[in-house]
């Protein structure tokens, strides 16, 4: 790899590193092309619902992601009568445990405000059992295989859906061990893997060679949680279910297109294992780079998983490497009241630590359609408010009496408070022609009050249940995406020049988060008087 770095002597000045990189040869795009050909070659065609007969398997069901994100979804759906007929829930981690001790932390985050719905509960409890096993040994997974015969008691079809809410450092040996002691002999399996899918190109790679002699890819499901979240589907809709959306969206008239995310709270004793992937393997180039996709793909031809995620995987391959110049990285310390704790204050937290809780960055798309359009996508912990949003901003007004006027943009916001407003200009009633700045709303909570948004885990594994890719990674877009950020990640973690920017705990970011925005040339427009929804000034922080 050809590099040269440049540091100026101001840390805070935006152009703090330039790297010239070339493609080493496993970031070849031409590599890209041919998984993406394989991929094709592949008979995809069968999708298969599971309507009954079917097992779910839930490993590393004494973990935290199964007791608050699995389980809840599985009762959600259960309670809604959307699992498939005489469905058993089989939940396997190394915790020894008895039938009770298993069932109080099945429902230790399953709120039931009614009697009703505790009723429901225990009924979706009588669903439940446990085996405990080691991940590494085959044995284990003879008694776990023994136990999943004894509840299909038989029949000739057994269907088994292993979901693998574990750490990814077990991902490997946990699915070789299910395919020599637990593949069904006569039925469907599925395995669904949740991020990170690695660390890197290479490392992801891996990850993949070492799945494919065992399952086949329309039998692994990649999940990433916000494509199962309702504004993230929503894009779709409302981007080629809009004609007059359709042609606007483009370089000619978009200036520039942000992607945020924020957390109120910091790493809060999970230090240690956010430590080892960071803000930018966490969030940025699995979450908002999906979100990214699904705003700037082409139409598909039609809504099959294939079609989508072949305009997913063009986008990502019209996406150059992130260049460190086009980055700024930050790492949270005290808050301003010093009540609380600053990122290397965690104890699981080595105390040199450079690692980025805070990042924001730029990307470009080489196409006809985005050309020159920045894609700014800022995503940190321990911020002022939690919030997932897209905001894309038009150009000016460039001619006439009205080119001082604030810019249009159109926001979605993906969360909480699910939400699509455009701002817009229009006349201030009165005798006067003074523009004010005002929307077009639509607040979910307003708008569907008698509907209820589903959890994005329950739309994902009902998904799985019926076979359907559409939003699940697949793996030549897995490849893509890492290909864009795995130069600018192995930079980040070899350099020790680079040192993350202090920002406070409950602050908006580094300090010159607004400068590196407004250089890309988002506007900030003053939001006095500007009201959404029953929110006095909701534009109060949209700068990130």
């Amino acid at each position: 790899m050809a590099e040269t770095l440049i540091h100026p002597s101001d840390p805070g000045n935006l152009g703090w590193a330039v790297v010239f990189m070339e493609y080493p040869a496993t970031l070849c795009p031409d590599e890209d092309m041919e998984r993406h050909r394989d991929f094709r070659a592949r008979d995809t065609s069968k999708t298969i619902e599971l309507k009954e007969n079917t097992i779910i398997v839930v490993l590393g069901a004494s973990g935290d992601l199964a007791k608050k994100k699995t389980f809840p979804a599985l009762y959600g759906l259960q309670r809604n009568r959307f699992l498939p007929r005489d469905i058993r829930i089989v939940g396997y981690a190394r915790t020894k445990m008895d039938h009770e001790e298993y069932l109080k932390r099945v429902k230790s985050h399953i709120k039931t405000p009614s009697k009703e719905m505790e009723e429901q509960l225990e009924e979706f409890c009588k669903l439940c059992s446990y085996v405990s096993g080691q991940y590494d040994e085959d044995d284990s997974f003879k008694a776990l295989n023994k136990h999943l015969e004894e509840l299909e008691n038989g029949r000739k079809q057994q269907n088994r859906v292993f979901y693998m809410a574990l750490p990814p450092s077990v991902f490997i040996t946990v699915s070789q061990h299910i395919k020599r002691n637990c593949y069904p002999k006569n039925g469907i399996s599925r395995i669904v893997v949740e991020k990170p899918f690695g660390k890197d190109l290479g490392s992801s790679r891996e990850l993949q060679k070492a799945l494919e002699p065992d399952w086949k890819e329309e039998e692994i499901f990649r999940i990433d949680h916000y494509l199962g979240k309702e504004m993230v589907k929503n894009i779709l809709i409302l981007r080629f279910g809009n004609e007059f959306f359709g042609a606007t969206w483009n370089r000619n008239h978009i200036d520039n297109v942000q992607i945020s995310f924020k957390e109120p709270f910091g790493t809060e004793g999970r230090g240690g294992y956010f430590d080892e992937f960071g803000i930018v393997r966490d969030v940025m180039q699995n979450h908002l780079l999906q979100i990214l996709t699904l705003l700037a793909m082409e139409r598909p031809i039609s809504f099959s998983p294939e079609d989508v995620r072949d305009e997913k995987v063009r986008v990502l391959r019209g996406i150059p490497n992130i260049e460190p110049k086009n980055v700024i990285i930050g790492q949270y310390g005290k808050s301003l009241d010093r009540s609380k704790p600053g990122y290397k204050e965690d104890d699981t937290v080595p105390k040199d630590s450079r690692c980025p809780t805070f990042c924001a960055m730029v990307a470009y798309i080489k196409n006809e359609r985005w050309d020159g359009v920045p894609f700014i996508l800022k995503a940190g912990k321990a911020l002022n408010e939690q919030k997932t949003e897209i905001r894309i901003q038009f150009k000016d007004v460039t001619s006439g009496i009205f080119k001082d006027i604030p810019r249009n943009e159109l926001v979605i916001r993906v969360q909480p408070n699910e939400s699509v407003y455009i701002k817009m200009n229009s006349k201030l009633p009165g005798l006067s022609m003074q523009t004010v700045s005002t929307e077009l709303d639509l607040t979910y909570r307003r708008r569907f009050s008698d509907l209820k948004i589903p959890e994005a885990y329950e739309s994902l594994i009902l998904d799985a249940l019926k076979g359907d890719h559409s939003n699940f990674v697949r793996d030549d877009e897995l490849d893509a995406s890492w290909r864009i950020f795995s130069p600018l990640l192995h930079y980040l973690d070899s350099s020790t020049d680079i040192v993350p920017m202090e920002y406070p705990y409950g602050s908006r970011g580094p300090a010159v988060l607004d400068d590196f925005t407004s250089s890309y040339g988002y506007k900030f427009s003053d939001p006095t008087g500007y009201q959404w929804g029953s929110n006095p000034n909701p534009d109060a922080t949209n700068k990130l």
